[in-house]
This record gives C-alpha cells, sequence and structure tokens, in this order.
C-alpha cells in the first residue's frame, strides 16, 4: 500500500483538524474564568484524553491496551526525578516524557505484539500490574508507597508556571502536541492501521509489513501515555503509584469506545462526556464504574459507532448518502 503523495495538510481529514482545533481553543477556557472548579474538571478532561489518545492509536489496529498507566508512570516518575535534581526546563521535560516511555516500549513491544487477542489484553494488563510492584519496591529510587512530593514547577520560557491558570494552559500545551502527533500518524498511516484492523493475517499476506506499524504505533502510543504522565504530574506537583493505578486504564478505553473509535474525535468527545458525567456524579464517585459499564453496554448493542460514529451516520442518512 503506498502512502499518498502531497504533504500532511493537504490531504489531512476533517476530524484531524477538527481535533487540532479543539484544543488550539481550549487555551482560551484559563483565560476567560477563574473558577478554580473549571481549572480543575479541563485538567481532568486534558490528562485523561492524552491518555485516550494512546489507547485509541492500538485501537486503531484492533489491539486492546491495558498498559497505559504503566508508560504514564513512566513518564510521570521521569519528570518527578529529574525535577528532584533541579531539571524544570519545560522542552527538556516534555522530551524526557515521552522518550523514556518510548524507549522502554521498543523491547516490550517486541515480545508482546506477537500475542493477539485476549492474550494481548491479559499481558498488557499484567505489565501495568508490574509497574505498580516496581513503584512500590523501590522506595530509594520512586519513593516507594509515599511518592515523590513537592515536584518543582515547570519552567517555560524563563517562567515557573506555578498558579493553576498557568497549570493548566501548560496542560493544554501538552495536548494540543499530544493530539498533532495522534493525527499525523494515524492520518499517514490510516491506510496500513486499516488494513491490520480489518485482517492481520491478509494484510501481511499482501506484503504489509505489519509488524513494522505495530511496533510504530506502540512506541508512538507510549509515549503519548507518558505525556499523560506529565501532565497528571504537573497538576498535582507528586508522583505517586496510586494516581498510576492499573484500574485506570478501563476508564481510558471505556472513553474510546463511548466516543467511538472510527475518528480521532472519539476519545475527545468520550473522555469530555465521562470526566463531566463523573463531576456530576459528585459524592457518589463510586457509581462511576458502573456507569462505564452501562454506557458500554449500550453502545455496543446500539450504537457500536459510539457517539461520533452514530452522529455521523445519522448525518449521512439525513443526507441520503
Amino acid at each position: 500500500m503506498d502512502r499518498d503523495e502531497g504533504g500532511f495538510f493537504r490531504r489531512a481529514g476533517a476530524a484531524e483538524i477538527a481535533a487540532v482545533l479543539i484544543f488550539a481553543a481550549s487555551f482560551a477556557i484559563p483565560m476567560l474564568t477563574k473558577s478554580v472548579l473549571v481549572y480543575s474538571v479541563l485538567n481532568q478532561v486534558l490528562v485523561s484524553v492524552i491518555a485516550a489518545f494512546s489507547v485509541w492509536i492500538m485501537l486503531r489496529m484492533n489491539l486492546m491496551s491495558f498498559a497505559t498507566p504503566a508508560f504514564m508512570a513512566l513518564g510521570g516518575y521521569t519528570v518527578a526525578i529529574l525535577g528532584r535534581h533541579d531539571i524544570t526546563n519545560a522542552a527538556v521535560l516534555i522530551l524526557a516524557s515521552f522518550a523514556v516511555p518510548a524507549l522502554v516500549a521498543v523491547p516490550l513491544g517486541a515480545l508482546v505484539l506477537r500475542l493477539r487477542g485476549t492474550y494481548f489484553v491479559l499481558v498488557t494488563f499484567v505489565l501495568a500490574q508490574i509497574m505498580q510492584l516496581i513503584l512500590f519496591e523501590t522506595p530509594t529510587f520512586t519513593g516507594g508507597s509515599n511518592g515523590i512530593s513537592g515536584v518543582p514547577p515547570v519552567n517555560l520560557f524563563g517562567m515557573d508556571m506555578m498558579t493553576n491558570r498557568q497549570v493548566v494552559l501548560f496542560a493544554c500545551g501538552l495536548a494540543l502536541l499530544a493530539a498533532l502527533i495522534t493525527a499525523v500518524l494515524t492520518r499517514y498511516f490510516r491506510q496500513h492501521f486499516a488494513a491490520i484492523e480489518e485482517n492481520e493475517i491478509l494484510a501481511e499476506s499482501l506484503g504489509l509489513v505489519v509488524w513494522r506499524y505495530k511496533a510504530l504505533g506502540f512506541v508512538v502510543s507510549s509515549g503519548i501515555a507518558g505525556l499523560a504522565g506529565f501532565s497528571l504530574v504537573n497538576m498535582l506537583l507528586t508522583a505517586h503509584p496510586s494516581s498510576f493505578d492499573s484500574i485506570i486504564s478501563v476508564d481510558f478505553i471505556a472513553y474510546c469506545i463511548i466516543g467511538g473509535r472510527v475518528s480521532i474525535l472519539g476519545p475527545i468527545i468520550g473522555t469530555g462526556v465521562m470526566v463531566y458525567a463523573t463531576q456530576m456524579f459528585g459524592t457518589h464517585g463510586q457509581y462511576a464504574q458502573g456507569l462505564y459499564g452501562v454506557l458500554i453496554m449500550v453502545v455496543v448493542l446500539l450504537a457500536r459507532g459510539g457517539i461520533v460514529g452514530t452522529v455521523t451516520a445519522l448525518i449521512r442518512k439525513a443526507r441520503g448518502v
């Protein structure tokens, strides 16, 4: 399968452009309000949507990965450890939080990407569990059960991003970067990923080097998860094992399925809807997992394309396409 000719922007789809514009517009929100609640919810959405991008990239190849929290931990703890050594430059931290998980994903990918279906799911879940064990059992390096507290604020262009507004603005920047990387990767290799998703064995028999694109997706997905970990640690100014519990991978997968797997807008819409719904439950947060379960069943049974896919199908039907 040959790649399309011409530059990315000439080939960019409406969904990719819309996704980038959404995060570009998000910079206006902290400038228009001083509400701490708005800042908190927006921060949660931005962290979660970056993590959801990581999951969605793998779903584009029909691989459901539960390893996102593990790579988030690698990115988050990398930033915290560097901060402990007075390294706070934003460019250095962004590069490190992306590169460390991505590099770790190279040898791991060589092992786990040989697996398919249930076996892949189970192994990625075990990876997240192993990371939890490592974080707790290496106190001299990670702080163990106490984590690493007092992480210094990020320094951007000589200015410490200390205030709530500055933290949210920086989170907007990380989300925009993650959206750009995700859009470029999934759009540029959309035919390759689609072929793998549809029928991996057939794609391989037709000459597609399947392992190359799966490895590329896994490495980039891991790097984006590291950015989510960076954003989370920067919000909390603490890196703690409980922030990277393996169970949160269920949330990120739910965001993608509920929003819709067919478009990059799926994880964005799904994350926004579910984080807001969780906030509405407020003091009844214990019902959040049940809510995810009910919505996933509804989506699987009635709207398999998720919110975005269902809306798109209805619009096409209305237009007679």
